[in-house]
């Protein structure tokens, strides 16, 4: 008899025997750290990204998950008192600041989205986003995509974009969907989060920003399911209100959901990572975006 249904792994259904062989890695391998046993269960059951690259990533998200439940008995993180987020990035004079442009959007036209690919180019695109950005750069949750904002007519690079794993529970936008806890378990890696928008501090170009949304509904999502091998259906981001009022999202149409509850991603041990609260909006990529999202 088949063994009865117990996860699910980028929308796989994972049976007893798997979890089973799960343990047994790590029975045997004790001195594995999390990310090696991550790649070394994706090998084992060939959990690829159409490009062929491992689903590391994911795959020690899932592993922490079982480990939380007590299905599986993970080792010590070997960075479990570091601050996670934290990234040292290396400051250039690549990415100084440049004389002022200020024109018309079709004197810059096409604008273009640029994936980021190259170590090279990820370097230049953490620098930005570290000196620019309110935020700075900090290491994503989960999957990710990072874009460069660029002039198709002068080539000049004009900000840049991260689309990231989305929030875990947002109570808004929950309600809104109108799933439920298993449905969103299942289905929550088909919303992605616009986590990074950086336009330039000397670019003033009126309507970029709404222009650049506008593209990415249109450009992203293939990307993504080029990359990750499924196609997200909504996309989600959180604007600091006491910083920005969320205009280029409500000129590009995007949904306002209402506000987070400023508790912010939670870690383990269910303390705050964040506590400002945020304006919630949303944008559906598809009509049947609400189907899809109940799917089990």
């Amino acid at each position: 008899m088949e063994s009865m249904c117990f996860e699910r792994f980028c929308g796989q259904i994972i049976k007893n025997q798997q979890v089973d062989e799960i343990i047994e890695i790590i029975e045997t391998f004790p001195k594995l750290s999390r990310t090696e046993l991550a790649n070394t269960v994706c090998e084992l059951f060939s959990w690829k990204r159409p490009t062929g690259k491992l689903k590391s990533v994911e795959c020690r998200q899932f592993l922490e998950r079982l480990d939380e439940k007590g299905t599986i008995r993970l080792p010590v993180s070997r960075k479990q008192y570091a601050n996670k987020g934290a990234v040292k990035v290396q400051r250039t004079g690549k990415a100084d600041i440049q004389p002022t442009i200020s024109v018309k959007l079709k004197e810059l036209s096409p604008i273009l989205l640029t994936r980021v690919d190259s170590q090279k180019q990820r370097q230049l695109w953490y620098e930005y986003v570290d000196r620019y950005h309110y935020l700075g750069y900090q290491l994503p949750f989960g999957a990710q995509l990072r874009y460069f904002i660029k002039a198709g007519a002068t080539n000049d690079i004009l900000g840049c974009f991260q689309f990231s794993s989305p929030a875990w529970k947002m109570a808004p936008r929950d309600q809104w969907i109108g799933w439920t806890d298993e449905q969103r378990k299942f289905n929550l890696q088909k919303i992605i989060n616009n986590s990074r928008f950086l336009i330039f501090p000397w670019v003033e170009v009126k309507n970029l920003a709404s222009s650049v949304l506008a593209l990415a509904v249109k450009t992203v999502p293939d990307d993504w399911q080029r990359c990750y091998g499924y196609r997200p259906v909504l996309m989600e981001t959180l604007v600091d209100r006491k910083r920005f009022r969320g205009t280029c999202y409500k000129a590009a149409n995007w949904i306002h959901m209402g506000k987070t509850t400023g508790r912010g991603r939670m870690d383990r041990a269910n303390k705050q990572q964040g506590a400002s609260v945020k304006e919630i909006f949303v944008y559906p990529l598809t009509y049947r975006f609400r189907q899809e999202l109940a799917e089990l």
